[in-house]
């Protein structure tokens, strides 16, 4: 089995801590995919600055390959955040850099070589919406918590063409989320997941609807909760494909069941992991002092 991470990569900057890490929704699912024991790859544009080559340094540096990969000139994007109590707090971003602003279109080579993967992940942060009908294998896209993600005409844009589609649904109680999942389907997703940290997440693809319970993992014990969404999703995905989920198979109610446990049982395992999967360096001092007043004098 083969996972394609396809779009947004992200320097993401922790300002309390002083630390850089790397990231991005779809090159965490890369990552966690190819630490559940599949081959993962990443196929984005790096920006040709200092952070783009750590970037991709540390994304080849856990097993996924960055071949087919493109440097751009200009700069890399960088999310600002802190933790508290161990849970992360956005606090801005420049844009996402060069990545989403000269994103990669599937044509020739790229294209063939995307569809080669069992199944290419992407996101809202990736600007790679018009890429996805390109597609001659299983897709599937991370929806986000964003409203202006939600809106009927975006869904119209993106759930005729992925096959699984995952909705963060923390803030939104249940009848809502079952609601927003319906809608998904209704709209053309093949399967739709909502995460909603410790109330567990729920899947529906039209004809069933399950849900199940998240791991509990004591407050004081999370070091933070980077990565833990896109990690139930590598999860979930992973345990569809090895039971035997094709585009030209839809998943039974068991195997969703199950892959809803192993997805638990991935987003658990992040909550122990500093950013999204290590490979932290220090930020430049005038850096971090630019985005957070005051931290220089502090270190």
């Amino acid at each position: 089995m083969r996972v394609l991470g396809f779009g947004d990569n992200i320097v993401d900057r922790f300002v309390d801590r002083g630390i850089d890490y790397p990231g991005g929704n779809s090159v965490n699912v890369a990552v966690y995919a190819g630490r559940l024991g599949v081959e993962a790859a990443y196929l984005g544009v790096f920006g040709d600055d200092d952070l783009g080559g750590f970037l991709r340094e540390s994304i080849a540096a856990q097993g996924v390959a960055v071949d087919h990969c493109v440097v751009r000139q200009g700069e890399t994007g960088v999310s600002t955040l802190r933790v508290d109590d161990g849970d992360r707090v956005f606090l801005g971003w420049n844009g996402g850099g060069v990545t989403v602003r000269e994103p990669l279109a599937l044509d020739g080579e790229l294209l063939d070589h995307a569809s080669s993967f069992d199944l290419v992940h992407s996101s809202v942060y990736s600007r790679s919406e018009s890429e996805l009908p390109k597609l001659d294998t299983l897709v599937s896209f991370d929806l986000s918590s964003e409203e202006d993600y939600r809106a009927p005409a975006y869904l119209d844009r993106v759930c005729p063409h992925a096959d699984l589609v995952l909705l963060s649904c923390s803030h939104l109680d249940e009848g809502a989320t079952r609601a927003l999942l319906a809608d998904a389907v209704r709209r053309g997703a093949g399967l739709a997941l909502a995460t909603r940290g410790v109330a567990g997440a729920i899947a529906h693809d039209g004809r069933v609807t399950v849900a199940a319970p998240a791991r509990p993992v004591a407050q004081d014990a999370v070091v933070d909760t980077m990565g833990c969404g896109d990690a139930f999703l590598a999860g979930f995905a992973v345990s569809l494909l090895r039971a035997g989920w094709t585009a030209g198979r839809r998943p039974s109610e068991r195997m969703i069941e199950r892959a809803l446990h192993d997805g638990a049982d991935s987003a658990y395992r992040q909550c122990f992991v500093e950013g999204a999967f290590g490979h932290g360096r220090p930020v430049e001092r005038r850096a971090l002092a630019s985005m957070w007043p005051g931290s220089e004098r502090e270190k």
